[in-house]
C-alpha cells in the first residue's frame, strides 16, 4: 500500500518512478539507492564515506523529501544518519546549492543530487555552511 504519496500528482509519481529505475540500473559510485517497493516515494540511500576524508570507512543514510512540486521545486535532502559537516544542520538538512538557487529541473535528477551530496563529503561548501563549529 502506497503511503506518503497520496498527494503527489499523479505526473510526479511518474517521473519520480522512472527517475528511481534509471537509478538502480546506474549503481553510482558509492552510493547505494534503498528501494521501498511499497512507499516509491520515500526515496533513501547509503553513501558510504569518501575515501582520505574524514568520512571514510562511514556509511551514512540519506533521505530525500519529494514534493508535489518536484522537480519545479528541489527536494530536500536530510541524514538520517547523524554527521558532523558544515552544510549539514544538526537535524540532518543538508544545504547545498544544487537544492536551493540553482535547482535546475529540466537538468538534474534525484541520482545527480545523491552524487552532489556525496561528492559534499569530499568539498564543503563553506559559503552555505549551516553548521558554524
Amino acid at each position: 500500500m502506497l503511503r506518503t504519496n497520496e498527494n503527489i500528482p499523479p505526473r510526479v509519481l511518474h517521473l519520480v518512478l522512472r527517475q528511481l529505475a534509471s537509478l538502480q540500473q546506474e549503481k553510482l559510485d558509492g552510493v547505494h539507492f534503498i528501494a521501498n517497493n511499497e512507499d516509491p516515494m520515500d526515496v533513501q540511500a547509503v553513501i558510504e564515506g569518501p575515501t582520505q576524508t574524514p568520512y571514510e570507512g562511514g556509511c551514512y543514510r540519506l533521505k530525500i523529501c519529494i514534493g508535489a512540486e518536484f522537480p519545479a521545486l528541489p527536494p530536500r535532502a536530510v541524514f538520517m544518519t547523524r554527521i558532523f559537516h558544515p552544510n549539514v544542520s544538526p537535524t540532518g538538512e543538508v544545504c547545498v546549492n544544487t537544492l536551493k538557487r540553482d535547482w535546475d529541473p529540466q537538468n538534474w535528477s534525484i541520482g545527480h543530487i545523491l552524487q552532489v551530496i556525496r561528492c559534499l563529503l569530499i568539498v564543503p561548501f563553506p559559503e552555505s555552511s549551516l553548521n558554524e563549529e
